[in-house]
């Protein structure tokens, strides 16, 4: 497997101060030992209507010259409003992202059904304000409608996607998906060579060890690309720990369920990236959100962190961590 930055973490959302333009986050992504990067696609830093093709060609000629690789655009559509012309907008969006994907040479685009949005404003970006939008608009129709509005735009998407050379990869993401299987469904019901998945540890409802093999076994050849998130610390012996940080809440300990993802990301053959991603509520110290040397910071111990489990799970047996030799059905590792 590969290890990516996805720009969310520097678009001068989450901490305090501008965003980390993508030429200065190439040259950091390089720094801390990053193969690649994941382009968030919108403003600052991916918006197709601020990249024509000269410019993505720029770009791509940067991370060339860098030896980094941009392996991935990330869209931030929905595709579940009842209204329309929204949806047609959303549609469009993700059409041109296509073209922006394909011309900066990256093989991938990440897609959602749905998404909330974000607000910001000088101090503090937020989920919540716009998840209550969503769900006040979404009320009065039943999910089924939802899904095929979203499955609707996905079939035209991924025509466009196939004419690009293009292949969507389909988030676990909420609110639409809810689980692994509901993002297989929909992979199977758009039924198009160019829509594969994106199985992500740290949204999925269940994170032991027999839940991350048996949705790594059901994903298979599908899996096109991987996030990890959270937050990381060095401890006194030089370790660093993985703590979860979602929805605001601090979850738990990393380590365990990203080795565990990692070790069945290997089982399936998946050789592609996992991409880290800094997107949630930063730490306030003395009444001010960090600022981006917490980013930096972050990025940096992410790097180290996931390096190590790859290494470790590289120097493994893949038969010593396959699921038919975890526990009755997928238990405990011997």
């Amino acid at each position: 497997m590969k290890l990516g930055l996805y720009s969310i973490t520097y678009l001068g959302l989450w901490y305090r101060g501008e965003a980390l333009p993508l030429p200065a986050m190439i040259t950091r992504a390089k720094q801390y030992g990053y193969d690649g990067i994941e382009i968030d696609g919108k403003r600052p830093h991916g918006n197709p209507l601020d990249w024509p093709t000269p410019r993505c060609r720029e770009l791509r000629s940067i991370a060339d010259g860098e030896g980094i690789d941009i392996f991935a655009v990330a869209a931030n559509n929905d595709f579940s409003n009842p209204v329309p012309e929204v949806r047609e907008a959303q549609i469009c969006c993700v059409r041109d992202l296509i073209r922006m994907t394909a011309d900066l040479g990256a093989p991938t685009l990440r897609v959602f059904l749905a998404w909330w949005g974000v607000t910001r404003h000088p101090q503090l970006a937020s989920y919540d304000i716009a998840k209550r939008l969503w769900t006040v608009v979404h009320e009065p129709f039943p999910p089924e409608e939802i899904w095929s509005w979203c499955r609707e735009a996905l079939v035209e998407c991924a025509r466009y996607a196939e004419d690009a050379g293009v292949t969507l990869a389909l988030q676990n993401h909420r609110p639409v998906i809810h689980d692994h299987q509901d993002m297989l469904r929909m992979v199977r019901e758009v039924d198009s060579p160019s829509l594969k998945a994106c199985l992500d540890a740290p949204l999925m409802p269940d994170r032991s060890t027999d839940a991350i093999y048996q949705a790594a076994r059901d994903v298979g050849p599908l899996q096109a690309l991987s996030h990890f998130g959270g937050e990381f610390e060095r401890l006194p012996d030089g370790a660093i720990r993985g703590f979860d940080v979602f929805d605001g809440k601090v979850r738990g300990d990393t380590n365990q369920y990203y080795g565990d993802f990692v070790r069945a990301m290997q089982v399936i053959g998946y050789g592609g990236y996992m991409s880290y991603e800094l997107c949630h509520n930063l730490p306030v110290v003395d009444g001010q959100t960090v600022d981006i040397g917490y980013a930096h910071q972050q990025a940096q111990l992410a790097a180290e962190f996931m390096r190590d489990l790859i290494a470790s799970a590289d120097s493994r047996d893949p038969l010593s961590a396959s699921p038919t030799t975890f526990g009755t059905t997928f238990g405990s590792p011997a």
